[in-house]
Formats: structure tokens, sequence, C-alpha cells
């Protein structure tokens, strides 16, 4: 077994969910990438998600003829952003790069996110630049998610920001304090302030298996990422309400005028019946924006762990 450097100058977080056939291949890419900017001293830190595969066999395989490579494993799948914090929170490098499993995320890019640390940025984020292969929907519904949450975030991102990016040490123990059960790290990063640039990439295609991220994921990702960043939605819910209650008082007003002033009679039973179906739809997803932040409440009050660890090899 290769012996482990006291100081460690990179770590390398991989959350990997059910990805048994990219393990190796990751490990290879990162190995060349590793003796291309002639770093010693790093660790790959892997985080398995509660697969349901041999992805952790594979990766004590490699721990197994190489001790920089690590591994955390939870005792059930968290979720690829609390893995990603799990992973963060046991990094020990002075930069730390995070990355997915799928080799989507060239790990050629890697030099030059280091580079950009050396010359003192404290975050080099990347930059997600589709292809023509990109299917039309996902492109749309890619813009329009980030166009949405700039709209109603804080703080704006770059439309598409990745998690594959390289963070400071100082950022890193920034990070560690935020033990919010919604994570959204997307949106938590451009708002710690620090030294940032982007880069752009074109990602790749996978080596082995599918996409973990269905529609409805996607959209449950989606809306913990607007309702993370900001709460706005709740203001917005004041706006729509005042406007549809002088709605409902202009159209009452004429209502009384037409009763009291001519001889015609009120119908519009049809128009009556929108109206109220309208509104009340309106009212349930008011309602319903309301209750993802109580829901989030909730969930926050009970102070329970972001993750757990089944098994850990970290030294």
């Amino acid at each position: 077994m290769l012996n482990k450097s006291e100081h460690i100058e990179l770590s390398i977080v991989i959350p990997t969910c059910n990805e048994e056939g990219n393990i190796v291949p990751m490990y290879q890419r990162l190995l060349a990438v590793m003796n291309e900017i002639q770093v010693s001293n790093f660790e790959f830190v892997f985080v398995d998600d509660g697969s349901s595969d041999q992805s952790l066999l594979r990766i004590q395989e490699l721990r197994a003829t190489d001790s920089r490579v690590k591994f955390i494993q939870l005792s059930r799948n968290f979720g690829h952003q609390n893995a990603l914090k799990a992973g963060l929170d046991h990094a020990k490098g002075a930069a730390v790069i995070s990355m997915d499993a799928d080799l989507q995320h060239p790990p050629e890019l890697i030099p030059t996110l280091f580079e950009k640390w050396k010359a003192g940025f404290e975050v080099v984020y990347t930059i997600r630049k589709d292809d023509q292969k990109v299917p039309l929907l996902k492109k749309w519904t890619s813009k329009g998610f980030y166009r949405l949450t700039n709209k109603l975030a804080e703080i704006p991102m770059e439309e598409g920001t990745a998690d594959f990016r390289l963070l400071d040490r100082k950022v890193v123990d920034a990070l560690k304090k935020y033990t919010e059960s919604h994570l959204f790290l997307r949106g938590i990063i451009p708002s710690l302030g620090f030294k940032q640039i982007g880069i752009p990439y074109t990602p790749h295609a996978r080596v082995s298996g599918q996409t973990k991220y269905s529609f409805s994921k996607m959209l449950r990702f989606a809306l913990t990422g607007i309702t993370s960043s900001s709460a706005k939605p709740l203001y917005f819910s004041i706006y729509a309400g005042l406007f549809f209650a002088l709605l409902a008082f202009l159209y009452g007003m004429y209502a009384i005028y037409i009763a009291a002033f001519t001889n015609e009679a009120i119908t519009g039973w049809t128009s009556i019946i929108a109206s109220i179906l309208f509104i009340g739809g309106i009212q349930l997803i008011m309602i319903g924006i309301v209750g993802i932040y109580l829901g989030k409440l909730f969930i926050q009050s009970k102070n329970r762990p972001l993750y757990l660890i089944t098994e850990k090899e970290l030294d």
C-alpha cells in the first residue's frame, strides 16, 4: 500500500451512488491529472451515498492498493448535496475539489482550477456549457430555473453553475458551519463571498450507467434551490393576494352599480364560477409556497444530522 502524506495539499471529493462502472476509470484519470500538476500529497475521498451495486467494493479494492483513496459510507441514500457536504466536512486538503463520479465533470479541467487557486482565487467554480446534443427541453428548463432563481435570490448565480468546483480551506471551514436541512450549495457558496472566478466547461459523456436525476428529482431540486436561497416567493404570495383582492373589489363595485342603476339582470354564473376556481387555484398555490417554508422549518427544528456514517477510512 502506498504511504500517505502528513500534509494534504489537494482533496478530491466524489459523491457516489451506483457508479460501479465509473470508479476505476475515474481513479485512473485522476491519477494522470495528479501527475500532470505534480501534486504528490493528495487524497481521493469517495462518499458512498447508499449505493445498491458494487460501488463501495470497487472503492475498497482501490483503497487496498493506494491509501490516498479514502471513503465514507453513509447509512442510506441522503441525497447528492448531503453526500457532498459529508465529503467536504471530512476532506483535509488545503484546496478541495468536488466533482461527480460519472465523469461528466472532466478531471482534465482540474489543472486549470488548481492554477486559478494558486493565483489567489479562493472559489473556482465551473459553468456548464452544453453542446448541441443536449435536448431542447433540458436546455429550456435549465435556463428557466436559473432565470427564475436569480430573480428571486438575494445573490444571483451564473447560469450553468455546477457542483464541480475548487474551494480553499477557508471556504470549506466556513461551509462546515452550515447545518441547514435542505442544502443547496450552488446558492450558498456565492453568498459566502471570498475571491471567486468561474471557468466554463463542456460536460463529457457518461462512461457507464444512467443518470440518477429523473424529471421529478430535478423539479424537487429546483424547488429546494429557489426556497433555500430566498424568501421572496412569500412576498410574491402577498402581492398576488393584494392584486386579486383588488380585482375582486372592483368586480364587486361593478356588480353593485349594475344592480342599483340599471335594469339589467346580473347574469354570468360561468364567469363567477371561473373566477372562483381561478382565485381558489391561486390560493392553493400560495398556501403550497407557505407550506414548503413551514415544512422546512419543521424539519430543521428537529435538528437531525444531515447524514449518518456507517463506515469510513480516512487515514
